[in-house]
């Protein structure tokens, strides 16, 4: 079984504990819009090309809505969720794109419902599995970070450490510690919900508030 296979089920299962009207960390939306945008982002193009493509941001929006009404029944609901735990059609792109597109995307989605109502522990994940995040999360940091004006040097608690943004002048360099899973979610925007510490120079630290805040 790949990664992204058990973040799937780990999601569809998060879905069903938390219920429709769950809050999530995805501003605006309760479980039912998530669940709605992941049926979407593997079952349309109207969702993936939306988000790519500014001016048809609304249309994928309003696909998402109209979805989500469906799940607000007991019945609904428990059929969007068993669409979410569904591998996509055959033709669809998202079917061929493996771990490098599915496992942060599942993985950040799950945890959007599970600290959607407060702090909750990390899941226990096998080491394997965290070490496939981590690499994830080493080649997504340049477009995660590039909003940072600080370096940004990411540390894990076994002490391993990655410098992954380079300081623009006048700034120094930061160190962002945590465990992988809350890493991960700093650098993809959650930080408010994770047990991240920065480390640095008062101005370098505001410098990656501004741009991924954290508590």
């Amino acid at each position: 079984m790949t990664w992204h296979t058990l973040e799937r089920r780990e999601l569809a299962q998060a879905l069903t504990d938390a219920g429709p009207d769950a809050p999530t960390l995805c501003e605006g939306w309760q479980a039912r819009h998530l669940a709605a945008h992941v049926v979407l982002r593997e079952g349309s193009l109207v969702v993936p090309v939306g988000l790519a493509v500014p001016p048809l941001a609304g249309r994928a929006e309003q696909a998402i809505e109209d979805l989500a009404q469906a799940g607000l029944s007991e019945g609904g609901f428990r059929d969007l969720v068993a669409r979410v735990a569904a591998e996509p059609p055959a033709w669809h792109p998202m079917t061929w794109a493996g771990d490098a597109a599915n496992l942060v995307e599942f993985f950040v989605h799950t945890e959007d419902v599970r600290r959607g109502g407060g702090t909750v522990e990390d899941r226990v994940l096998e080491p394997e599995r965290e070490q496939a995040l981590w690499s994830q999360l080493l080649r997504a940091a340049r477009l995660t970070y590039r909003k940072v004006a600080a370096g940004v040097v990411l540390v894990r608690p076994d002490g391993v450490r990655r410098v992954v943004k380079r300081p623009a002048r006048g700034f120094g360099t930061v160190v962002v510690r945590g465990s992988v899973a809350d890493l991960l979610l700093h650098g993809f925007g959650r930080g408010t919900a994770t047990r991240v510490t920065v480390e640095g120079a008062a101005s370098d630290v505001d410098a990656v508030r501004e741009a991924l805040p954290f508590r």
